[in-house]
């Protein structure tokens, strides 16, 4: 069943002792991030409870300047970029309330160290019931809507730096920016659950030029295994999910250069979704200056 697969994720990870980088660490990562400056590893070794601690402490200095928190993202959730990083599990970060801009917004590049851009869905938490939802119905009943999202994540790190599974976590999984799309209202249904597994997301740019295409099944086989991973991934470390979190699913495409796009309109469009097709859109601009 598709959320055994979720629960087989969730038990390879292992809860350790969480072991903090020091204090000058975390403030020199913060510094460059509000600067857009490449960063340096923190190192080998550094499990991912070690991340998740150096996260908490970052995300509480970046809260300053961009708000509370709205949710989480989970990354690696996609066969391609498990490989790309070296990392079979998926891993999450948080979302902070100025991180997201609705569709249409124009972007200035570089908004990051090493800005990329991907397709992405989010969906929006309306029962806590979904911290031990098991089906699909289940997690579909506590969950309000689905939104198209294109995150435009920054994955900081100087070339030649070690990318590994604590330190991808500690950067909060490159959380930066995103635009979301029109809410679709989520149906409790066995057929609004396989219309996301079989609805195609496809990204384009204002040229025609089609830029990515996947099915909604390219993230853990299922978009709804994704929640179940983030509910049991937080459930084990004492955490719960609440009404009102959004949810950012992972990668339905590669992780693009946004240097590449600069003056661009990128559009992704989710093809076969409940009620008819979906679309988010954003503008790269060059930064003026």
């Amino acid at each position: 069943m598709r959320y055994a697969l979720a629960a087989a994720l969730i038990a390879a990870v292992p809860v350790a002792e969480a072991a903090c980088p020091s204090d000058d660490a975390i403030a020199a990562f913060v510094a460059g991030y509000r600067a857009l400056e490449p960063a340096r590893s923190f190192g080998p070794g550094l499990t991912i409870d070690d991340g998740l601690c150096a996260q908490a402490r970052i995300v509480a200095a970046l809260s300053t300047e961009l708000g509370r928190q709205v949710g989480y993202k989970a990354g690696l959730t996609n066969k391609a970029t498990q490989e790309r990083f070296k990392v079979p599990h998926p891993v999450r970060g948080v979302l902070l309330e100025r991180m997201l801009l609705p569709s249409g917004s124009t972007v200035t590049v570089p908004y990051g160290a090493i800005p990329v851009f991907e397709a992405d869905l989010v969906v929006r938490v309306s029962d806590e019931r979904i911290n031990a939802a098991e089906s699909d119905l289940d997690v579909l009943r506590s969950l309000s809507a689905a939104a198209p999202f294109i995150e435009l994540p920054d994955l900081v790190f100087a070339r030649g730096e070690l990318v590994d599974g604590g330190n991808l976590t500690a950067i909060n999984v490159g959380a930066r920016l995103g635009v979301v799309g029109a809410d679709v209202p989520v149906q409790a249904t066995e057929a609004f659950a396989a219309a996301l597994a079989r609805m195609t997301v496809r990204m384009t740019d204002d040229t025609g030029r089609e830029l990515a295409v996947a099915p909604g099944s390219a993230i853990l086989g299922h978009p709804l295994n994704v929640v179940r991973w983030l509910a049991g991934d937080l459930r084990r470390r004492g955490e719960r999910l609440k009404v009102g979190d959004v949810l950012s699913l992972g990668s339905y495409s590669p992780l693009l250069p946004a240097a590449s796009a600069v003056g661009r309109t990128i559009t992704v469009r989710y093809e076969g979704m409940p009620g008819g097709d979906v679309a988010v859109t954003v503008r790269l601009a060059a930064r003026e200056g």
